[in-house]
């Protein structure tokens, strides 16, 4: 794993850094790319600050978390009548609209008897 040390004294700074390669796609590189020249910084400092932020932004899970992402549970859930449980974790999973539940006596169309 890579680790960044840094050594602090009043008139000196050392940081040693890892060098490593990644991929971007290409909007998203002119992006960077511009916010660099704006700024009059370099690409990899406009990076940096991207990966300081998002590592904030992102604190590590806690042990009893667990790594994965789990639906929480529902202390009150106001679904319309008609929609499941299943119905729900396959819209949580897909990207789909969700299902109308007609109501009985109203025409789907019209909204009338």
């Amino acid at each position: 794993m890579a680790r960044r040390v840094d050594i602090k004294t009043p008139s000196l700074y050392i940081a040693i850094m890892i060098k490593t390669q990644i991929q971007l796609p290409d909007r998203l590189y002119r992006e960077a790319k511009r916010v660099a020249e704006e700024r009059e910084i370099s690409l990899a400092e406009v990076l940096r600050r991207g990966v300081e932020y998002i590592t904030r932004v992102y604190p590590p899970l806690n042990a009893t978390e667990g790594h994965a992402w789990k639906l929480p549970k529902a202390v009150h859930a106001n679904v319309r009548p008609g929609v499941t449980l299943e119905a729900l974790r396959d819209l949580a999973a897909g990207d789909e609209e969700p299902p109308v539940a007609a109501t009985p006596g109203k025409s789907r169309q019209s909204g009338k008897a």
